[in-house]
């Protein structure tokens, strides 16, 4: 276990809010439309990644893999990241953030479990209580651009109506359907415009636009050599 600390809103005054983090959950194949999800599915088997035994599945990596920090190190060139909507569990409530499922492509094209492991996992230091914003839930957006060859380019974009409810999402996933205390589960993301590849800067954003505010962070991500 270890602790993250966040800024939620409080009555209109940013509070800082820390977070015991014990468990990380990435679900994948959480799309609602069937053929959305199944382009998805689809895009990555284009580049040799097979598709998975179940939809949704939810694969398990260290909690520490999670980070704040505006920089992340990979091995190699083949990695790349995907928006996602984060949901943390904290005595008994849900908060809800923002994050980034940075993956090793290599490495997906023979095990997913694995490949999710080989990377740390953004996430925006800003968090909203899901209460807040369940009523409106398939109205929010979530949003990526890529630093790719020196040019700022929109690579993923979709409302949250796309994906399963957040009350199906974890009755699939956990029993009860809640989410444990000290549980971090990124929720599944879109398909990339223009396809799956690497970039220099990811930079990403879960937007309300009913409540009229976004959480918003960004990453480098720094190379590093791959040797025989």
């Amino acid at each position: 276990m270890f602790d993250l600390t966040f800024t939620i809103d409080d009555k209109g005054a940013p509070t800082p809010l820390t977070l015991p983090i014990d468990q990380a959950v990435i679900a994948g194949w959480t799309g609602r439309d069937p053929v959305a999800r199944d382009k998805h599915i689809a895009e990555l088997e284009a580049i040799g990644i097979a598709p998975p035994a179940t939809t949704p599945i939810y694969y398990r990596v260290a909690a520490r893999r999670l980070t704040l920090e505006d920089r992340i190190e990979v091995c190699g060139k083949d990695s790349s990241g995907e928006v996602e909507f984060v949901l943390i569990g904290w005595q008994g409530r849900i908060f809800v953030g923002c994050g980034s499922d940075h993956t090793d492509r290599k490495v997906e094209s023979y095990s997913v479990t694995v490949s999710k492991q080989m990377c740390d996992k953004s996430i925006a230091p800003e968090l909203w209580e899901l209460e807040d914003v369940i009523g409106h839930w398939d109205r929010m957006i979530l949003r990526a651009f890529a630093w790719i060859d020196g040019k700022r380019v929109l690579y993923q974009e979709g409302t949250l109506d796309a994906m399963l409810p957040v009350k199906e999402l974890l009755a699939r996933g956990f029993a009860d359907g809640k989410l444990p205390d000290g549980c971090a589960m990124y929720g599944g993301t879109f398909a990339a415009k223009g396809g799956i590849r690497p970039a220099d800067r990811f930079e990403y954003e879960l937007e309300d636009p009913v409540l009229k505010r976004t959480i918003r962070h960004a990453y480098d991500v720094i190379t590093l050599p791959v040797l025989g």
